[in-house]
């Protein structure tokens, strides 16, 4: 497979622009110098933009997993009860990050099924919760959990909201302020379709009121918004090609336009799950929580995971994902975000179509490309 001409559908990381590779190989710049703080001072403003919220934000070296960290580690203590809902690897990863953390309590439901609301209630009407934890749009199973509903409970019960949205945050309609969400993190290779390796938060007056200013050191979240909001800096040392090819994303970003983007990337998952219908291949999570930025499809009887990815790959250069844990050779996800393009989903859904027939899964010839044309 030629690495410079494929069809890249991974749910992250996700094809990336030409324009934001080349100011990865800009020449090396000074990171306490005035031309990069103005870079930097861009950054936060777009990252502004990119939340749809005035709140602070605090710009990382890291993953997303770092982003997670950070909020975890600068808000709660070993004292500090904290709600995890689990339903996903990502709802299970900020749970494990707030057991090393805080007095953790978790809510454990099957992958691909939302939380029960009312358990959800009932646990927070115990008392004495500090925060909860949600994955929005859960990854490892193309599904989106109900944050707007979260965010009433966290009102009425007053509790911190800490919010995963590294594959919601550029691509679904996401209310920090609406919901009530007092951190919300976002990765850098997702919905932005910039290199891997970075992650932002947005974080709210009230989580300021109460985060623990000596947590941490390298992630200090304290030290990281207020270098950020005072000085155009961040507190150490940043990832600067990286920082480079964020901006020119972010740029990109607010050139297309946040709602324009969340539209089109609405179209691809449509377009994907009416292709998917057409050639009787069955999406894994309910249909109502369905994510437009990853779909998760369920294996017809008789396709192999790793012969089917294989053919995709290395026949049709198109790389889509597998699955994780106990979903290994269960389910398989196409990516629709960052980039993204009806032409990049055509060609995807085609070469799925090929290896289907090729593998003898019986399905009307062309239904699925046929059935992308409706979303164009």
């Amino acid at each position: 497979m030629d690495l410079e001409d494929n069809v890249f559908m991974l749910p992250g990381p996700v094809k990336i622009h030409p324009r934001i590779l080349r100011a990865m190989s800009l020449p090396s710049i000074a990171h306490r110098s005035p031309e990069f703080t103005e870079v930097i001072g861009e950054i936060r403003d777009l990252l502004k933009y990119l939340f749809d919220s005035q709140n602070d934000v605090a710009l990382v070296s890291g993953s997303g997993t770092a982003g997670l960290d950070m909020a975890i580690c600068n808000m709660f203590g070993k004292d500090d009860k904290v709600l995890n809902i689990t339903n996903g690897k990502f709802g299970e990863r900020f749970a494990d990050l707030s057991e090393m953390y805080s007095n953790s309590v978790r809510l454990v439901y099957p992958w691909g099924k939302p939380p029960d609301l009312e358990q959800v209630a009932a646990e927070l009407e115990k008392g004495d919760y500090k925060g909860i934890t949600l994955c929005h749009n859960e990854t490892s199973t193309g599904m989106v959990n109900p944050a707007p509903e979260i965010g009433e409970l966290v009102k009425k019960h007053d509790v911190l909201f800490l919010m995963d949205g590294i594959t919601s945050v550029g691509g679904l309609e996401v209310r920090l302020d609406e919901w009530n969400v007092d951190i919300a993190i976002m990765g850098s290779q997702k919905c932005l379709g910039a290199p891997a390796g970075l992650s932002a938060l947005s974080v709210s007056e009230r989580a300021k009121e109460k985060w623990i200013p000596d947590a941490c050191y390298y992630l200090s979240l304290k030290k990281h918004v207020e270098k950020l909001r005072e000085k155009s800096q961040t507190p150490y040392t940043p990832a600067v090609p990286l920082l480079l090819a964020m901006k020119e994303a972010l740029l990109m970003l607010k050139e297309e336009g946040l709602q324009n983007r969340i539209e089109r990337i609405s179209k691809l998952g449509q377009a994907t799950r009416a292709a998917m219908d057409a050639l009787g291949v069955t999406l894994f999570p309910e249909r109502k929580y369905a994510s437009n930025t990853v779909n998760a499809m369920n294996y017809p009887e008789g396709i192999e995971d790793l012969q089917f990815r294989n053919i995709l790959k290395k026949k049709h250069s198109v790389i889509i994902g597998g699955a994780q844990a106990h979903l290994k050779g269960k389910i398989f996800r196409i990516g629709t975000m960052g980039i993204c393009s009806f032409t990049d989903l055509t060609a995807c859904i085609g070469a799925i179509e090929s290896t289907f027939k090729e593998l003898g899964f019986e399905f009307q010839e062309g239904a699925g490309t046929g059935a992308i044309v409706d979303y164009m």
